[in-house]
């Protein structure tokens, strides 16, 4: 139980203020990223996943690590999982957006195929450990380890599929060139990366005021902080996602946004562990509740539906991955609601 909440109201009007601020500072983000994809040599893909991925993913790094501390733990696990869900379903959104061809069939990439398959592997931990509560190690779950190194390795294998692919997708007239360099700004890479790093610390301290006021938006309203968790917090904080998609489909850089999403959503993983680390009161997993099972399966079936949408890559239109993932989402939500 949390103590100390919000209001009802300031916590609502903190809400709507980040949402402003983390909007504010997502254009931003994307541009700077996107140049410093290109002069570090990393790629769109990767430099997705690692520079706007990481950091795109703060607010709600924050927001999971403000409610573990609060002794939440649904609201904790629930944000996490939910931003993989909901940055899943802004996919489908950035698809209204680029009206040429299918998103994921223009964004070819291997790596972000790779990404999802990781991801789908990295989800199952959770699962393994909320069926295993009697093993600990000291007040964390013996999983918890796993997830960064299963992301560890995974980043050693984008590395090595980036500099050495062995499968590469079939090129079309509507498939983006993911390494076509735009004209760079006059701005030097130092200043480029401070850039990054004054707006990661923006949208940080925004992803802090966003768990505090989704906690008493919990508290006010009476509902469940994992349902909280999964849709109205995790809908703020994973704004930068959204505004970075949209902006970086806009500017043609389909595959630095495509990687943003996969790549953030296999960063967020990793605020599972940080999550059960600060839970102080034991494991994290079971004292999530069986709510968490469900977010947690509808999850894994988003992403199973994405990896097929960008291998399938369906030519024209929203694809059957754009018209299934938002589907399942709310079916999930409302499943979730209902199995309280």
């Amino acid at each position: 139980m949390t103590t100390g909440t919000w209001p009802l109201w300031p916590s609502a009007l903190a809400l709507v203020a980040m949402a402003v601020v983390i909007v504010f500072a997502g254009v931003r983000l994307t541009r700077a990223a996107d140049e410093l994809a290109d002069r570090t040599g990393l790629g769109d893909a990767v430099g997705g996943a690692l520079l706007l991925g990481a950091v795109t993913s703060l607010p709600g790094n924050v927001t999971v690590l403000t409610g573990a501390l609060e002794g939440d733990a649904g609201f904790a696990l629930a944000n996490p999982i939910g931003g993989i869900a909901l940055q899943t379903v802004w996919l489908a959104v950035a698809d209204l957006v680029y009206r040429r061809a299918n998103l994921e069939h223009a964004a070819a990439s291997l790596e972000n195929v790779m990404q999802s398959v990781i991801l789908m592997a990295m989800l199952s931990l959770p699962v393994i450990a909320y069926s295993t509560p009697q093993l600990t190690l000291g007040w964390i779950h013996p999983v918890t380890l796993l997830i960064p190194l299963l992301y560890a390795y995974g980043l050693v294998l984008l590395r090595r599929m980036h500099s050495d692919p062995m499968w590469v997708p079939t090129h079309t007239s509507a498939t983006a060139d993911e390494d076509e360099e735009e004209e760079g700004s006059d701005r030097s890479t130092r200043r480029l990366w401070a850039t990054l790093a004054g707006l990661g610390l923006l949208v940080g301290v925004a992803g802090w005021i966003v768990g505090q006021a989704g906690l008493g938006v919990a508290a006010g309203t009476g509902l469940e902080g994992g349902i909280i968790g999964f849709t109205l917090t995790t809908a703020v904080s994973s704004l930068p996602e959204l505004v970075v998609l949209v902006t970086a489909v806009r500017m043609g850089q389909l595959t630095l946004g495509v990687g943003n999403i996969v790549g953030g959503n296999v960063f967020d993983m990793l605020m599972i562990a940080v999550a059960d680390i600060g839970y102080l009161e034991g494991p994290l997993y079971r004292a999530a509740g069986s709510t968490s099972l469900v977010l947690l399966g509808g999850t894994m079936l988003l992403i199973a539906v994405l990896t097929a949408g960008l291998v399938m890559r369906d030519r024209k239109g929203i694809g059957f991955e754009g018209l299934l993932i938002p589907v399942i989402y709310v079916a999930t939500v409302a499943l979730a609601v209902i199995s309280r």
